[in-house]
């Protein structure tokens, strides 16, 4: 509050005055950064915005005049100045950049098919569904006691969800596990 008043003064402002200036200071820093904030980003394919560029030029109004000679032999009376105005030309040039045109959809992918996983330690059975093209898969303690998988390559499967062939996408592939050593129909 004590430095705005020191400016306020040192300008010759009023305390209104100087708020005002600065809202308008303000208010013009504001549309000048969403104006520049409007571009497209054109990594992500986007397309470019158009541009027009306007061009004018002007020449102010000249006039000229000229009076010819006046003749001695005759009693005609003397002629009378001529004046040329030119009109003052104005020059638009407009240019307009049109968007690049949007590229066609990339083609859709055969579904991925779930592998027979069952009796594959666990690493292994999540590896083999990545390669297929699904990176997300669920695993469960086959004896209902809730365990963890921690550690995926001390894990068996045994049972798996859905069967061997089926199409799928990502978190659709549920594998039953047991730890290794553990009671399995393997």
């Amino acid at each position: 509050m004590f430095r705005s008043s020191i400016v306020a003064r040192l300008s010759g402002k009023t305390r209104a005055g100087f708020r005002r200036g600065t809202g308008v200071a303000v208010t013009v820093a504001a549309l000048a950064l969403a104006l520049s904030a409007c571009g497209a980003d054109t990594e992500t394919g986007a397309a470019e915005p158009s541009t027009t560029t306007t061009t004018t030029s002007s020449r102010p109004a000249t006039t000229s005049t000229t009076t010819a000679p006046a003749s001695t032999a005759t009693s005609a009376p003397a002629a009378l100045p001529r004046t040329s105005t030119q009109t003052p030309t104005t020059t638009v040039t407009l240019e307009e950049t049109v968007p690049a045109a949007v590229p066609a959809a990339a083609p859709v992918a055969e579904p991925a098919l779930m592998p027979a996983v069952v009796c594959m330690n666990l690493q292994d059975a999540q590896d083999l569904i990545q390669a297929q093209g699904v990176f997300f898969s669920r695993s469960t303690d086959a004896t209902g006691r809730g365990r963890k998988q921690v550690l995926d390559a001390n894990w068996i499967v045994v049972a798996q969800s859905p069967g061997v062939g089926v199409p799928i996408t990502e978190g659709v592939a549920d594998l039953s596990v047991v730890k290794i050593g553990e009671p399995n129909p393997c």
